[in-house]
C-alpha cells in the first residue's frame, strides 16, 4: 500500500498541515499510522476518507456529524443503512441551501444590474457637463 506524508497530502488537497492536524485531533482521520521518526503516514483509504470530509465541511455539515459519520465508517458495514440516511438527510440540507443562495445570488444580480445602470448614467451626465463646458474628456 502506498502512504503519504502529510505535506503531499497537504499539497494534493490544497489544506495546511495543521487542518489535517486537527482533524486527527478532532477524530476526523483515525487510525493514521507514523513512521518511526512518528511522522504521519496517510494511506489511499485515508486519502479517500479526508476526501468525503472535505466535501461534507465544504457543504457545511457540522464536526459532530462528520465526527458520527466517520465512527459508523470504522465501525463498518452494518452501519451503512445509517450512513446512508445521514448522506440522504445531508443531501436535503445542501439542497435547500443552494435554493437560498440562488435567491440571494439573484438579488446581488439586480443590484448589479441597477448600479451598473446608474454608473453609466453618472457617466453620461459627466460627459454632458464637459461638453457643456467645452472641457476635453480626461
Amino acid at each position: 500500500m502506498k502512504y503519504c506524508s502529510i505535506s503531499e497530502v497537504s499539497a494534493k488537497f490544497n489544506i495546511p498541515e495543521s487542518t489535517l492536524r486537527y482533524y486527527e485531533k478532532k477524530g476526523l482521520l483515525p487510525l493514521i499510522e507514523r513512521d518511526e521518526a512518528g511522522r504521519r503516514l496517510f494511506s489511499e483509504n485515508q486519502m479517500t476518507l479526508l476526501e468525503i470530509i472535505i466535501y461534507l465541511k465544504n457543504t457545511h455539515m457540522p464536526v459532530k456529524g462528520i465526527q458520527q459519520y466517520v465512527s459508523w465508517v470504522v465501525e463498518g458495514d452494518h452501519t451503512t443503512e445509517r450512513r446512508l440516511e445521514m448522506m440522504k438527510n445531508h443531501k436535503q440540507s445542501v439542497l435547500a441551501e443552494i435554493s437560498l443562495m440562488t435567491v440571494a445570488l439573484n438579488a446581488i444580480d439586480v443590484k448589479i444590474t441597477r448600479y451598473t445602470k446608474r454608473m453609466k448614467h453618472m457617466n453620461n451626465e459627466i460627459k454632458d457637463q464637459l461638453k457643456k463646458n467645452g472641457e476635453e474628456e480626461i
